[in-house]
């Protein structure tokens, strides 16, 4: 049981890490709303790489890890185990938060200037502070990977 959840999460932290850098990398390409049809396009796309990807990645690390901290009893007492728990913790509040909830709201209001539904003076204001999110929850999800693989010991606070 230990190696398939330990499975999960390695799974897990690969696709929500592929599913940030892939969003990054749209996010860059994606065409001023001017170009409505472009944009709209570009957005579904942003929008089904989280929806399909990166949310279930997220949910695969986030149950993972609790579960591999629930039956895992040396990791009841390790103090970079409840550190990496806490940073579990914020990459899924700040998922949520500004990647995904803004990532899905920006593709349905790109899909409604489509329709003729809102004006397209709307589109567009999120793209700068989405980047911003991205990169910092993928930076806090790289640190979150080091303190599971490198298991720091050295601050004294940590046992072997």
């Amino acid at each position: 049981m230990t190696k398939l959840i330990k499975f999960l999460h390695t799974m897990g932290a690969i696709g929500f890490a592929g599913a940030i850098a892939a969003q990054l990398v749209l996010v860059s390409l994606t065409p001023e709303p001017a170009q409505l049809a472009e944009y709209a396009l570009m957005r579904a796309g942003i929008a089904a790489v989280s929806k399909w990807i990166l949310f279930p990645s997220m949910a695969a690390v986030v149950v993972s890890g609790l579960l591999a901290m629930a039956f895992n009893p040396a990791y009841h007492d390790v103090f970079w185990a409840w550190i990496k728990l806490l940073f579990g913790i914020a990459v899924f509040e700040g998922t949520l938060v500004g990647v995904h909830g803004p990532v899905m709201r920006e593709a349905a209001k790109a899909a409604e200037a489509l329709a003729g539904k809102i004006p397209v003076s709307e589109l567009g204001h999120t793209m700068h502070n989405e980047s911003g999110a991205m990169l910092t929850i993928l930076a806090v999800a790289v640190l979150n990977v080091v303190m599971g693989v490198w298991r720091p010991r050295s601050l004294g606070l940590f046992k072997p």
